[in-house]
């Protein structure tokens, strides 16, 4: 039988390798999903691994999701180094969202296209405000961050829902749940013709480096991490609780506002019920994949992305529910922990011990009969 021991130190072969087994299993198990559902798991898989990158407009289509996504997840890793949950990330992109839809409204015939860098900046303002909501409660009260940020994610959504039905629904609309759309003074330029994809991307990728930076060049990035590993070195060290809790909250929420401002700015161009698409959670599965590093995060960021895409054709073209993304999702995270066991840990073949044979009983001697005389 197999038995785990700890190893005397971490295994560089496999923290590099895990990722690489966590993805065989997982394309290992679609293929099983793929055969019980009675389709081709050839077809299948090149559904969800070929048809998202076969061109250059496919890979524009990765870059309008992987965007969201990394920036959203840039801001998680800051806050879950720093052992602060931060799960309520797709509230702060929806009023990130509101908040650059606000000023994009604003905009009209004439308005400089200079316009959007003040809606951006909106939305980051927007998705700081609502995560300041969660590390005010945290610092005065001790209340728990993971409800309150996961709760304030519904009231975000009906915030938004009650705009868009109401004072701000669009009167040329034809009664559809919308705002008009933004003026094209407020449209993120594109990367190149014929794609949808814009210079968003170029932000997110500023930012990893940004955030990179923070993290491991900075003495601010350093303090965040000793809190989260080991908060009685960092109270020892003279590191603030307080400031590395409002740090990490701010950060993530102004970048989860930022990727809810180029969202709507981008791909939408208005504000709609459909806003909230999921990016806040599947960008959690995105931090970890990416092992809470923003260079990792880049790469699962774009292989996220294509589970995305995968599950929206696999939809079209297959008759499957478009779910079926979240069990690649799920099934990533967990292979993937599974396999970080290994980065610690040895598998060891442990036989059958040869038992020791019981020596026999030790036999007494009859006892000698009485001599008997004649």
């Amino acid at each position: 039988m197999f038995k785990l021991e700890p190893r005397s130190q971490t295994s560089l072969w496999w923290t590099l390798a895990s990722p690489l087994l966590a993805l065989a299993l997982t394309v290992a198990v679609g293929w099983m999903i793929f055969l019980f559902s009675g389709k081709d798991p050839v077809m299948g898989l090149q559904v969800f691994f070929w048809e998202p990158i076969k061109n250059a407009y496919a890979w524009g289509e990765i870059a309008i999701k992987a965007t969201p996504l990394l920036l959203i997840a840039l801001g998680l890793a800051v806050c879950f180094r720093s052992n602060i949950w931060n799960i309520g990330a797709e509230g702060q992109f929806v009023l990130g969202a509101i908040a650059a839809g606000w000023v994009a409204l604003q905009a009209g015939a004439g308005t400089s296209p200079w316009i959007i860098a003040p809606v951006l900046l909106a939305g980051v303002l927007g998705g700081m405000a609502w995560a300041a909501i969660v590390a005010v409660l945290r610092d005065r009260f001790n209340t728990n961050e993971i409800l309150v940020s996961l709760m304030l994610v519904y009231v975000a959504i009906q915030l938004l829902a009650y705009l868009v039905y109401g004072p701000w629904k669009d009167p040329q609309g034809y009664n559809f749940p919308h705002t008009r759309m933004f003026d094209s003074a407020t449209q993120l330029p594109r990367l190149f013709a014929g794609s949808r994809a814009n210079m968003g991307l170029w932000i997110a990728l500023a930012v990893a480096v940004g955030v990179w930076l923070f993290l491991f060049r900075t003495r601010a990035g350093f303090a965040q991490q000793v809190g989260g590993l080991a908060p009685a070195a960092a109270r020892y060290a003279g590191f603030s609780a307080r400031r590395s809790l409002w740090t990490a909250l701010l950060l993530s929420g102004g970048l989860a506002g930022l990727a809810g401002a180029l969202e709507v700015t981008g791909p939408i161009g208005q504000l709609t019920p459909h806003v909230p698409m999921g990016y806040g959670f599947t960008a959690i599965i995105v931090a970890f994949v990416g092992r809470l590093h923003p260079v990792g995060m880049v790469f699962s960021a774009i292989l996220l992305s294509m589970f995305l895409i995968g599950g929206e054709l696999a939809q079209s073209r297959l008759g499957l529910p478009k779910s079926l993304s979240s069990i690649f999702q799920g099934v990533l995270l967990f292979a993937l922990l599974a396999a970080d066991t290994l980065v610690n840990h040895r598998l060891r073949w442990q036989g059958r011990k040869n038992r020791p044979v019981a020596a026999p009983p030790a036999q007494t001697a009859a006892p000698l009969a009485p001599a008997t005389g004649d």
